[in-house]
């Protein structure tokens, strides 16, 4: 994975304070063996800030800097997390019909960074991802997204069904697709409150986050090729979307 000398923090004083000041952080790495009141107090921060916790051999952040990590790197992210239900009232009050994409599984950093343009391109309000099993939103990712990674609400959760629930309680639907699904996607409703969960390309959406779906459908194709790739499957899905709704506003 990509990352920038200048996006790492190094150490465990300088990792605390950042923890501290609310910086937007992607992740911390910890030598696994590593221990004191310091790594406490950091495992504590990372939990209360909902930032994930990686633990490695020394080897790899030796491989990472060259400076003295005392056990303990963090990269700083390239986006501002918003939490989720404060962005549904963002947009609530502005008017707008909630459109938001979830990510479920989708590790490669170009895709997450097209489908973000995607969603920008067609009027969805935000991503929600979770904090582990995604692909990290880091430069090269900003970089596929042409900058609509700085455009869209990215939601950070640490529980895609809890999530899910989240949405529910706000009256917004949550649709999958799913090969073998009955429905159409143009047959799908997508001008009301609407959530599309886009899954990994191998195992596609989790079982359990299918079952949570209100509706599942199907993208049309002509032969019997695998699938389309998961960034231009969002795209496909946004684009219905955003069809349905300028043909029906005033």
């Amino acid at each position: 994975m990509f990352h920038s000398k200048k996006n790492i923090i190094t150490g465990r004083n300088p990792v605390v304070e950042a923890l501290r000041s609310g910086q937007t952080i992607d992740k911390v790495l910890m030598f696994k063996n590593a221990s004191g009141d310091v790594i406490n107090e950091i495992r504590q921060l990372a939990k209360d800030n909902n930032v994930p916790v990686q633990y490695v051999p020394n080897e790899k952040l030796n491989s990472l800097t060259n400076i003295q990590h005392q056990g303990v790197i963090a990269f700083k992210a390239a986006v501002f997390y918003h939490d989720l239900q404060q962005v549904i009232d963002w947009v609530v009050e502005k008017g707008e019909t909630p459109l938001f994409v979830m990510l479920d599984g989708v590790t490669d950093v170009r895709n997450i960074g097209a489908i973000a343009r995607s969603a920008v391109c067609c009027g969805a309000q935000a991503l929600i991802i979770p904090d582990k099993g995604v692909g990290a939103l880091n430069e090269e990712a900003m970089k596929s997204s042409a900058g609509a990674l700085e455009l869209v609400q990215v939601c950070r959760v640490n529980s895609l069904l809890k999530a899910v629930d989240t949405l529910h309680l706000n009256g917004i639907q949550v649709f999958t697709s799913e090969m073998k699904a009955e429905k159409q996607l143009f047959e799908l409703d997508l001008t009301i409150p609407g959530c599309i969960i886009m899954g990994n390309e191998e195992k596609g959406v989790q079982p359990f986050m299918s079952k949570a779906a209100d509706a599942h459908f199907t993208i049309p194709m002509k032969g019997d090729f695998d699938s389309f790739n998961v960034s231009v499957a969002a795209g496909i899905i946004l684009y219905e979307a955003v069809r349905q709704r300028i043909k029906t506003t005033p």
